[in-house]
Parts: structure tokens; sequence; C-alpha cells
């Protein structure tokens, strides 16, 4: 039988948060990951920060749609990366090696490097 992995974030609605304990407080803090705008809640108990999440995300899908906006989405697909010129220059040239386009071989490395995760 296979085991489901676990995951470090709270998941409603394929928005998902990380969570923080305040030890000093006692409650937790959760902030959704990968938007533009911001999300938070927090909760007393695992339960509370379930139910904070779920009206957090659903205030601001309704927040959206009285602005007829378009919620953000965690992750689009795109992304804008830096690096050393040197680099990019040897990446670039071993993509070429194997007559892969520059994206196609960040992505296989980038699965490569996260396929356990």
């Amino acid at each position: 039988m296979k085991t489901k992995k676990k995951s470090p974030f709270l998941i409603y609605k394929d928005y998902k948060a990380s969570i923080e304990f305040d030890a000093e407080l006692g409650f937790f803090h959760g902030e959704v990951q990968g938007l533009n705008d911001i999300i938070t809640f927090q909760g007393k108990s695992v339960n509370e920060l379930k139910t904070e999440m779920k009206k957090s995300v659903e205030e601001y899908l309704l927040f959206c749609k009285k602005k007829s906006k378009s919620p953000a989405k965690s992750f689009s697909g795109n992304l804008n990366l830096r690096m050393d010129p040197t680099l990019h220059e040897k990446i670039n040239l071993e993509a070429k090696k194997f007559k892969m386009s520059l994206n196609e071989f960040i992505n296989l490395a980038l699965m490569e490097r996260t396929k356990d995760l």
C-alpha cells in the first residue's frame, strides 16, 4: 500500500500556505505563498487554522469578484531567472550538447533535483 506523501503546506483550493507556530503567544500563523497579493490567517489549533484559511481565501476571492479583478494564482509557470553570465554560458552549451532549448534543460535539471519532494 502506497502512503500519501506529507506536505509542509496547508492547502485549500490550490492555494498553499506555509505555517509557523508562535510558542510564546500560543497560536499558529499561516500565509498563502506564491502570490503578489497577501492572504494571512491564524488559529490556536490545527482545525481552527484550517477554518481560518478557508475563510481568508474565500474573503479574498469575494474581494476580487467585487473589484472585477482576477484572483492571483499561486504560480503561473513563468520565472524570470537571474544568474552569473558564466553559468548562463555553461548551461547554454550543455543544453546545445543535448539538442535541448535552455528552457527544456533548466526544467529537466530542476525536475531531477526536486523529484523526491
